[in-house]
């Protein structure tokens, strides 16, 4: 699982520094990262595998899988004796390009990124994929949602009803046709939507999922809803219209003049269906259907013909028809109004959208005047209706609420404004409302939903889209830079979390992206070969991001290089803070590369493992590319190569290495308070009532089973939290197992249970305690910390009352 030494290869940071150095060695440094890239890219291509783009979308890649599952699964090719070794390539290739950071890794390194992770030696059989696999991927009217698109989606206005499944549940397989069919009559009404709980498991946890199939409604600003009714289309569609709020307004004589006019005056048309005695009257449903399709857009009304047959009779109507009346028609204008033939909603909701007036188009001349003081959505078109012009008519209703105004620039017609703006292919794009140069490209879906989410993401974040006029070369203030490619999905999913981070970070760093499709020569310059690549400019300093895909990540890589938790460590301070430790102290230290993959992916969870060990064990790197002589003399022989140092040693030169299959943050930090003396202790039920109940000390207690897998992975992060405490509150561990009856009486219904039995100054009597519902250590200690506050002030106040 690590890279044994045999070459020395410059690292990217290396690179990017050197980047103005005389041109036959930059040209030498750029030859060595194409051949790096060229030789950990010449394993068996994942994609190819799978005969897919590198561009190619989640579902795709399900889609892709499964044909090819369906075919060469040995359950089919009985008598093919390399059936099953086949079958674990592409079922390889599967597993990694279907995870976000995982592709990210293989995309970047190739296989040898991915050295960590186990190999997936299992897989299904063929029924599996046959039946239970990627149910809705073939569904056009099904949105499947990911982790990567799931909160964009939501949050994007629209009413989203979705569907928590997992693969091998029946209920959900019983569902799925009716789904199906459900999906078809709401299609363009609400969004339609399913998400795999077997490939998004941490989505369906965060959202509080734990039984299947579960069915919601997200809308923005909305608590979700869960629907409980019967699983048949028709009570489906009734709680679904419920949420559809536009509403059909019955005309008459009384209102119908006053409604025209209002709609008018706003420039909004009006939908009228007239219902007479002869003809086809469009029935409630779908009128109220239209009514959402439409909203913002068009009014729906209708009229009942026989109630209003002088009304009916000067608008010309003698039998059942569906109009629409643009803002200043009427019947008197020959062909102002449009008449409709149809009874189908998607047809007519076409019709209507076609016949709307089209987005306002701006021009070299008015472009920088129109986008000086306002925030503009802009669609920029090659003389065609690009992906769904039509459908784009709904952004101007959809973003009137957050004061985004929408237009179109023609690039056929305007070709030098696109130019300039190096703009080459039909997008959108928002610009910020402080002139034509801060903007930022929108590279997602096409999808409605997706634009709207990314236009009120952006004009509140502070992410710039960049070019060679504005990139930060000698910049004062620091800048995030992020390096990407539109065709790559990993880049895709980075940049919302961008956005993100640009809005927590506001006026510390400054977020701009850069599309190397586009500026490849400035790409070059910097030694780019894998996409994404993140780098900080921070004035001198470079410094090239690797973690996860998520604002969170990104804010404690900031984090770290403002108050580092790991010791980047030369031949002297080894030998300094390691050999010449103090006995209290423990030392982790990471001997690494930069050139190596896995050590490349090890990065970020170092750093987020130091962070958790925190003032309990000390963390350091050292690189043994810059130190291959120091590295050589201390027996390093593969990268990387993780040493701890224990406390209380007799040797100081002793050490553990770290043997175990994974190197994520948990895994590392499990094995280090492995070697440290613990810091809680075991209580017998006679420990229980003597100490806790009985002491003067306050006690935080661990209520556990040894039989419990998440005990387990609890019991390291309780060890943290009775270092961090150590001193204030003592803590301690009941096995529940061993003393049933403890644990009953103190209410223990579920493991791990953490308890809190404070000291008030009198023999306890509550065995139960203060339950805390959380089980992280430094939430816990916060927690315990805020409590003892309150019980000190109320010491004080019962004092004060006494005196």
């Amino acid at each position: 699982c690590s890279f044994p030494i045999h070459q020395q290869q410059p690292s990217t940071m290396e690179m990017f520094q050197n980047h103005h150095t005389p041109p036959r060695k930059l040209f030498l440094f750029a030859f060595i990262a194409v051949w790096l890239f060229v030789t950990i890219s010449s394993d068996e291509d994942y994609y190819k595998l799978l005969g897919i783009s590198r561009e190619a979308s989640t579902r795709e890649i399900r889609q892709a899988f499964k044909k090819l599952a369906l075919t060469m699964h040995p359950d089919k090719n009985p008598n093919d004796g390399t059936a099953h070794e086949k079958f674990l390539k592409i079922n390889r290739a599967y597993e990694v390009l279907k995870d976000e950071d995982l592709r990210k890794k293989y995309d970047k390194y190739g296989e040898k990124g991915l050295q960590d992770e186990q190999q997936g030696g299992r897989y299904e059989s063929w029924n599996y994929y046959r039946y239970d696999f990627g149910i809705y991927d073939d569904d056009p009217e099904i949105t499947t949602l990911d982790r990567g698109d799931f909160d964009a989606a939501v949050n994007s206005g629209d009413v989203w009803f979705v569907n928590f499944y997992f693969p091998r549940c029946s209920h959900c397989h019983d569902l799925a046709p009716t789904w199906r069919e459900f999906a078809k009559e709401m299609d363009g009404v609400i969004r339609i939507s399913a998400v795999n709980c077997g490939d998004n498991g941490m989505l369906c946890r965060s959202k509080g999922i734990n039984s299947y199939p579960s069915l919601y409604v997200f809308r923005a600003g909305m608590k979700p809803e869960k629907y409980y009714g019967d699983r048949t289309k028709s009570s489906l569609t009734t709680f679904a219209m419920q949420f559809v709020k536009s509403k059909v307004t019955e005309l008459w004589q009384g209102n119908i003049f006053n409604e025209i006019d209002r709609a008018f005056a706003e420039r909004i048309s009006w939908l009228i269906t007239f219902c007479a005695d002869t003809g086809d009257c469009l029935e409630p449903q779908t009128r109220r259907k239209l009514a959402g399709m439409l909203d913002g857009l068009v009014n729906v009304g209708w009229m009942d013909c026989s109630k209003q047959a002088d009304l009916c009779d000067s608008f010309e109507i003698t039998t059942s028809t569906t109009a629409l009346f643009p803002p200043g028609s009427s019947l008197a204008q020959k062909g102002s109004a449009m008449f409709i033939q149809s009874l189908d909603t998607k047809e007519i909701y076409a019709q209507v959208l076609q016949h709307l007036p089209d987005l306002e188009i701006l021009t070299k001349s008015s472009f920088e005047h129109k986008l000086a003081h306002h925030r503009w959505l802009i669609s920029f078109s090659f003389g065609h209706n690009d992906l769904a012009s039509h459908e784009y008519k709904k952004l101007k209703a959809l973003l009137k609420g957050s004061h985004i105004q929408v237009g179109k620039v023609d690039c056929v017609a305007d070709s030098e404004l696109c130019a300039s703006l190096y703009i080459q292919k039909p997008c959108v794009a928002v610009f910020k409302g402080v002139g034509i140069h801060d903007f930022e490209i929108h590279y997602g879906k096409d999808a409605l939903y997706n634009v709207v989410a990314f236009a009120k993401e952006s004009v509140n974040a502070h992410v710039t889209t960049l070019r060679p006029e504005n990139f930060p070369n000698q910049e004062k203030e620091p800048w995030l830079v992020d390096f990407f490619a539109p065709w790559c999905p990993p880049c895709r999913a980075l940049l919302p979390e961008l956005r993100k981070a640009s809005i927590q970070l506001f006026g510390q760093l400054k977020f701009g992206t850069l599309d190397c499709t586009v500026h490849e020569r400035l790409c070059n310059m910097y030694n780019i070969h894998a996409y994404p690549t993140t780098v900080i400019f921070n004035k001198s300093s470079i410094h090239e991001y690797e973690g996860h895909h998520s604002a969170d990540g990104i804010l404690e890589f900031i984090e770290d290089l403002v108050n580092p938790v790991v010791v980047t460590m030369t031949p002297e301070s080894f030998q300094e803070l390691v050999k010449r430790r103090k006995s209290s102290e423990t030392w982790m230290v990471d001997f690494y590369a930069p050139w190596c993959g896995p050590c490349q992916a090890l990065l970020p969870e170092w750093r987020r493992m130091a962070r958790m060990l925190s003032g309990i064990v000390n963390v350091g790197t050292v690189d043994c590319q810059k130190h291959h002589s120091f590295c050589q003399g201390e027996n390093v022989r593969a990268y990387p190569e993780i040493r701890l140092f224990p406390q209380n040693s007799n040797r100081r030169d002793q050490y553990q290495s770290y043997n175990g299959w994974h190197r994520d943050a948990f895994s590392l930090k499990t094995w280090a308070l492995s070697s440290l003396p613990r810091a809680s202790v075991d209580l017998s039920p006679e420990d229980f009532k003597r100490k806790v109940l009985g002491g003067k000390d306050h006690w935080v207690l661990d209520f556990y089973a040894p039989w419990c897998g998440p005990c387990q992975q609890f019991a390291p992060e309780f060890e943290v939290l009775a270092r961090m405490m150590k001193g204030t509150v003592r803590a301690g561990k009941v096995d529940c197992q061993a003393h049933s009856q403890t644990c009953q009486n103190a209410g223990i219904k579920a493991y791990p249970s953490v308890r809190f039995y404070p000291h008030l100054g009198t023999t306890r009597r509550d065995q139960g305690g203060e339950h805390i519902n959380s089980r992280d250590a430094p939430v816990i200690a916060d927690i315990l910390r805020q409590r003892l506050q309150q019980l000190a002030l109320q010491g004080k106040s019962s004092k004060l009352k006494v005196s």
